[in-house]
């Protein structure tokens, strides 16, 4: 079976010190959660939403919110999926999250 590249090969690696930016670290938490699970990938996003600059970002809400429903947490991603649909422009995606909140009710 070939092996996915992933945030914590080199490359990965390297990305995170040639562009640290916030939104890299979350895309990294992402690619942990896809390798190692949710909650894996879960305290990587809280460290990331730890250093504020991404409070007011809604696809951190919206990942971290994932994370919480894919361990069976319904009440901390229903609370995270409502953060998310104020912060963003994108009708879709508001459309999307807002049918995440009526599923966890």
């Amino acid at each position: 079976m070939e092996e996915r590249p992933h945030f914590d090969s080199a490359s990965g690696q390297a990305l995170v010190r040639i562009q640290p930016s916030p939104v890299v670290h979350l895309n990294r938490a992402v690619a942990i959660a896809m390798r190692d699970g949710p909650d894996a990938g879960l305290a990587h996003i809280d460290a990331v939403l730890e250093l504020g600059e991404l409070a007011s970002y809604s696809l951190v809400h919206s990942a971290r919110a994932d994370m919480y429903r894919r361990i069976g947490r319904t009440a901390e991603a229903r609370s995270s999926y409502e953060k998310a649909p104020a912060l963003t422009q994108q009708e879709p995606e508001r459309q999307f999250l807002e049918e995440r909140i009526r599923q966890l009710k």
